[in-house]
């Protein structure tokens, strides 16, 4: 196939991955995946060996869908006689070295963005707001581990004029190989929550694992770090002592560089008005909640510092869409009327929930019906676990949510802590209470869901979706 502007030669990638061509061939290629579900002609396939997955196993059908070759190691090339072969010590170590290379040749601006909460939607608000400034590279989904942060670097093309990145953990020490392979000119931290509480002694462990994001930034790079939130004094004194350039605090502290002065919530969109770098600016966002216009602060921070077109990045921001179980809105056809199905099933945690939770309390809803929130174990909390849950309690009570039903044991203190009025139906697992839940919506109803990945949510939204989701009407697809 004719590739007419490849992202890699062949020849270009062997050199980066110090690797050594093998039958034949396709010259130019067009992308890099380790997913043969996804994979496009003309793209390289590299067989990462994963926990549970070997990509070799893959490797035959990654070519007969089209692949341009495959990167495979030295110790299983054998298998693969007379095949389009990269052949390479080690895979995963390849995709890093092919990653490095990109970076390397990239005269690119690059924001780098971590976090205890918001990371994936700041980045794709930023690949919003950049993109009208010029061609905008953004990591996909959540590729932001030690296989997602170089797969998505290693597809950042030479003559692009914006990179966005994310960077996440789980342990301390994982954000500084990443951070050094991304080089970013800017980094973002959204803010310090209680996250991951179960690998680290406290939450001032968690702040020093995301101050790691300093330790690859560009001379003469900037941090942008949440003013509001209780441990910024912290990251501010670990970035000057990284010898980081410029420090921009963003929120509605008075101190703050870019600053919120006023949010007016609708139900599904919100008003902004702040103060960026002293420009005043009146924006709207695509999406309802106080947390996605703080992020947006350092949206519009990190666009202004990389040389974006700051009045088209605040623009932009109006076409802000929550992707799929972080705030997806979905009309219902339920019985006796339209309902709304608010999906937050991608993940969970303390303050993903508070923020989800308020989104509830605001979300319109029909002359008989009710706010219902259903949630899901929160995961990776470490000995507060059961305190946490119980605590949305207060947060359900302040929304005047009116009915909760819980799924699995942490949540279950959560159930022993509403009062009666409020308990919907309670589950050991999403399976069991999924049909609690769609017995029991009626017209009218706003229902959001919620629960950290692996307890199972996404199950209960999409059978809510194939039983109640309201059919796109005739015509062309928007």
């Amino acid at each position: 196939m004719s590739i007419a502007n490849p992202l890699w030669t062949a020849q270009e990638l062997a050199t980066a991955t110090r690797g050594r061509l093998q039958g034949a061939v396709q010259e130019n290629i067009a992308g890099v995946s380790i997913d043969t579900r996804t994979i496009a002609p003309g793209e390289a396939f590299v067989a990462i060996k994963g926990d549970r997955l070997d990509g070799h196993d893959y490797v035959k059908s990654a070519l007969e869908k089209g692949a341009s070759l495959a990167v495979v190691d030295e110790a299983s090339a054998a298998r693969f006689p007379n095949a389009a072969l990269l052949v390479v010590k080690e895979t995963l170590q390849a995709m890093h070295d092919a990653a490095a290379a990109a970076r390397a040749r990239a005269s690119a601006k690059i924001v780098a963005v971590t976090g205890s909460v918001g990371k994936t939607g700041t980045k794709e608000a930023l690949h919003l707001a950049l993109s009208p400034s010029g061609e905008t590279h953004a990591s996909s989904a959540s590729f932001n581990n030690h296989w997602g942060v170089p797969l998505s670097l290693s597809r950042l093309s030479r003559d692009i004029k914006f990179g966005v990145f994310e960077i996440g953990m789980n342990h301390a020490g994982e954000i500084t190989p990443l951070v050094k392979l991304v080089r970013p000119h800017v980094a973002i931290i959204t803010t310090i929550e209680p996250v991951h509480l179960e690998y680290f002694s406290g939450i001032e462990g968690i702040a020093d694992a995301k101050a790691e994001i300093f330790l690859g930034l560009e001379p003469g790079g900037a941090a942008i770090l949440n003013r509001d939130n209780s441990h910024y004094p912290r990251l501010e004194a670990a970035a000057k002592a990284a010898k980081v350039s410029r420090i921009v605090g963003f929120g509605a502290d008075p101190k703050s560089d870019v600053r919120l002065f006023d949010l007016a919530l609708q139900d599904d969109s919100s008003t902004v008005h702040a103060d960026v770098f002293g420009e005043k600016l009146m924006f709207k966002l695509g999406a309802p909640g106080k947390h996605l216009a703080m992020n947006a602060l350092a949206v519009l921070a990190a666009s202004k510092l990389m040389g974006a077109d700051l009045a088209q990045a605040a623009l932009a921001l109006a076409n802000l869409v929550p992707p799929p179980g972080r705030g997806r809105r979905v009309p219902l056809r339920l019985p006796g009327g339209e309902g709304l199905l608010i999906d937050e099933s991608y993940n969970a945690n303390p303050a993903s929930m508070a923020a989800a939770i308020e989104v509830l309390s605001r979300a319109p809803v029909g002359k008989q019906g009710r706010r219902i929130a259903v949630l899901g174990d929160m995961l990776e909390l470490g000995p507060e676990a059961l305190q946490r849950h119980a605590e949305l309690a207060q947060n359900l009570a302040s929304g005047k949510i009116d009915l909760v039903f819980c799924s699995g044991s942490l949540m279950h203190s959560l159930w022993e802590a509403l009062p009666s009025g409020m308990r919907g139906g309670y589950a050991e697992n999403a399976e069991a209470l999924e049909p609690q839940v769609t017995a029991a919506l009626q017209g009218g109803d706003a229902v959001m869901v919620k629960g950290s990945n692996a307890s199972g949510m996404g199950r209960i939204v999409m059978s809510l979706v194939q039983k109640f989701d309201v059919p796109a009407p005739a015509g062309n697809p928007v």
